[in-house]
């Protein structure tokens, strides 16, 4: 249930009963040799579509740039500075909270994206703390990286061993091929850098991992278990949502 596909109309109506609307998130950098641009914005996108569907759920415009300064030596990369990207999201809940909107659950495709996310929250809380009245805030928002879960770290490691990564993951890539098949990559490459020290700077990221990668082998992604880790976090997040919507 997209946002961007209904009228007012039906929107008023979708808020007499329900007052949840999921937010994907993600980032726009490079993913590696083989990886897509937009690859964490477009999964976060498509499991939000997914479990939109699942839980009838509005589906809030996807925030496809987020947190990538350190991405921002390699080609087509964006990014918000954190002050901007705290203002989106603020704008972003506010205007939906305004119509009626109460409960905001982030589904984020970007790890680097979640103490921005995190401070964003504390912003918008403090704001309708200090302007509103009573003791409760009128607003809930929750965040989610959609890798994560009780169920998906050990389905990772059963279709990729210790070779998934931290960046430009074969997980990430294969749920890529799996959504895009008409986009898969040449995926011919050597083994990764060793990880030998954290990162500052765009400049210091690109010294550190020339091609774009941190201890990942991309090359080793498929379709088939890109399917099955999407729907493995579609499953979980699924849940989640509708426990969500009913505290």
């Amino acid at each position: 249930m997209r946002l961007q596909l209904q009228t007012w109309g039906e929107v008023e109506r979708y808020l007499e009963t329900f007052t949840t609307a999921i937010m994907p998130i993600g980032s726009t950098e490079q993913h590696g040799p083989n990886g897509l641009i937009g690859t964490d914005a477009v999964t976060s996108e498509e499991i939000a579509y997914a479990v939109g569907e699942l839980t009838n759920t509005m589906v809030a415009p996807t925030i496809s740039v987020g947190m990538a300064q350190h991405h921002m030596a390699f080609k087509g990369s964006m990014t918000l500075r954190p002050s901007t990207m705290i203002s989106v999201i603020g704008d972003y809940v506010d205007s939906l909270a305004h119509h009626g909107f109460e409960r905001f659950y982030f589904i984020n495709g970007h790890g680097g994206n979640s103490a921005t996310i995190e401070a964003a929250f504390q912003e918008i809380y403090t704001a309708h703390t200090m302007h509103g009245s009573g003791n409760e805030p009128s607003v809930r928002c929750t965040l989610r990286n959609w890798w994560t879960g009780s169920e998906m770290r050990p389905l990772i490691k059963k279709l990729f061993g210790d070779k998934d990564g931290m960046h430009a993951t074969i997980s990430e890539v294969s749920v890529t091929q799996h959504l895009f098949p008409e986009q898969i990559k040449d995926g011919t490459m050597g083994p990764p850098e060793p990880f030998k020290s954290r990162w500052t700077d765009a400049a210091d990221y690109r010294a550190k991992f020339p091609d774009g990668r941190i201890g990942s082998h991309p090359d080793l992604a498929t379709p088939e278990a890109g399917k099955q880790v999407f729907d493995l976090a579609v499953k979980q997040i699924a849940e989640e949502v509708a426990a969500f919507g009913e505290k």
